[in-house]
């Protein structure tokens, strides 16, 4: 348990030393989202009956928050180590690949659950939130933030430079965390995109989250559970795969 400790320290140490950058910088950008789209649709949009639009759009951004900065941490930081070349010394001690998955995953949902009370906190001040399944809310931001840092892990395995990683993240995370409901609901898009929108992972996750503040979803939120378990689980079987065979982290 040494080096678990040890590495998921210098995981958390890593973003929180530069915490104005990875917590404080994503909090204020999604106020400002919060500041535009609520000042601009606030008296055209009403998605849930008895539910103002930004009361609405504020569970969508602390999800996307949360998603977000759980992927970054984990990629950004296995991206760093293989080009810095200090990534030997995570492959050199005798860590188990649990060992190391379990650090980096959870150091990444550190970072992302702390952006997203971050942003909760700032944002909530603007809408009337209500908690009506409070056990979901926890349940979607912590299968969700595993999710993402799972995925960023195998990103960051996968990229070899940096611009490698920032298209995976401009070109899958950032459009299928966009397109997932965080500004809408998806009852308001045509039908054909209404199914589309069923095949992204990251729609049930959102949707399942802002459930537990409204009791109003697409779909049932146990459902949504299921989906994105099915996810986490094929992901974390890829990451154990990728680490247990050495994939672009031994030569």
């Amino acid at each position: 348990m040494i080096g678990f400790q040890t590495l998921f320290y210098k995981e958390v140490l890593r973003f929180w030393k530069v915490a104005t950058q990875t917590v404080m910088a994503p909090v204020v950008t999604a106020l400002m989202y919060l500041m535009i789209f609520g000042h601009v649709l606030e008296e055209h949009v009403q998605v849930y009956p008895g539910v103002n639009y930004t009361s609405f759009l504020i569970p969508g951004l602390v999800m996307m928050s949360v998603l977000q900065n759980s992927f970054a941490n984990t990629s950004s930081s296995l991206i760093q180590s293989k080009i810095s070349g200090n990534l030997v010394f995570i492959l050199l001690p005798p860590l188990s690949h649990w060992n190391i998955l379990s650090a980096y995953l959870l150091a990444a949902m550190v970072r992302g659950l702390t952006v997203g009370a971050g942003v909760f906190l700032i944002t909530a001040w603007f809408g009337q939130l209500s908690f009506v399944a409070p056990l979901w809310i926890l349940a979607f931001a912590l299968l969700g933030s595993a999710m993402l840092a799972t995925m960023g892990l195998v990103a960051g395995i996968w990229a070899e430079k940096f611009d490698q990683l920032a298209a995976f993240q401009n070109f899958l995370i950032m459009p299928a965390t966009f397109l997932a409901g965080v500004f809408y609901s998806i009852h308001s898009l045509p039908p054909v995109w209404q199914t589309v929108s069923h095949f992204n992972p990251f729609f049930y996750m959102i949707d399942g989250f802002r459930y537990g503040f409204f009791g109003h979803s697409d779909v049932d939120p146990a459902i949504s559970f299921s989906v994105v378990g099915v996810f986490f689980i094929l992901l974390v079987a890829l990451s154990m795969r990728m680490l247990s065979t050495g994939y672009k982290l031994r030569h």
